[in-house]
């Protein structure tokens, strides 16, 4: 990986890091809030709404620990997009085979004290808001027993390609208290795994406005009867 070290970020990221600080804090107005729950070091696991294309990079700016992320095998088609991926510690995985590829890889980070990111609904959301996630976050925090470090964006749905160095549009990122599954003996049945995906996604639902929460809105509680 260009000017890599074991865990410390490449010389793009690093630049891309800063100058992403620098134009989405002058020209887009980025607010990062909840810096202080993120962990200085060790695995963890980001889960993150996905609103657009423009998301990765709001991560990178937003968060001061080095992340790394997946992308598909496509992307990397050119000398120059593997290069610019691989500086920004994006792994390239194979849509054939995503299940096994992908753990595989986010494995391999997390035993090296990475963060690693991860959108759970697997794609953009059209709307905007959450829609239903895959359980692949669930089987990677079992497996690594990683800490889960919620995180809500808004705004990069208003960035265009052309526009991404001067959005001129508000962006915000949300960052909430790592928290970790519960330990499973064996093989966790179907409704124990959903009940922990429902708990990841409400928790990153937390971080959003109401109108972004989707599917996983938690309503609010009931007042008592004096």
């Amino acid at each position: 990986m260009p000017g890599t070290t074991a865990n410390g970020p490449t010389a793009i990221y690093r630049l891309g890091h800063h100058l992403g600080r620098f134009c989405f804090g002058t020209f887009g107005r980025m607010r990062v809030t909840g810096l202080e729950n993120v962990p200085p070091r060790g695995p963890v696991i980001l889960a993150c709404n996905h609103l657009a294309f423009t998301d990765p990079p709001l991560l990178v700016a937003a968060i001061p620990r080095p992340l790394y992320f997946l992308g598909k095998k496509e992307l990397f088609g050119n000398p120059v997009g593997a290069f610019l991926m691989r500086g920004f510690h994006v792994s390239p995985y194979d849509r054939a085979t995503i299940g096994a590829d992908t753990m595989r890889i986010m494995l391999a980070h997390l035993e090296r004290d990475r963060a690693v990111v991860i959108f759970p609904e697997g794609t953009r959301s059209p709307h905007h808001a959450l829609q239903w996630a895959m359980p692949g976050i669930v089987y990677l925090a079992l497996r690594s027993q990683a800490p889960i470090l919620p995180v809500g964006i808004t705004g990069t749905q208003k960035i265009r390609a052309w526009r991404m160095p001067v959005p001129l549009c508000r962006l915000n990122a949300s960052i909430g208290p790592p928290f970790t599954l519960p330990i499973i003996e064996g093989r966790a049945p179907r409704p124990v795994m959903d009940s922990m995906l429902r708990m990841v996604m409400e928790r990153v639902a937390r971080q959003l406005p109401p109108e972004f929460r989707g599917v996983y809105a938690v309503p609010p509680p009931e007042t008592p009867n004096p």
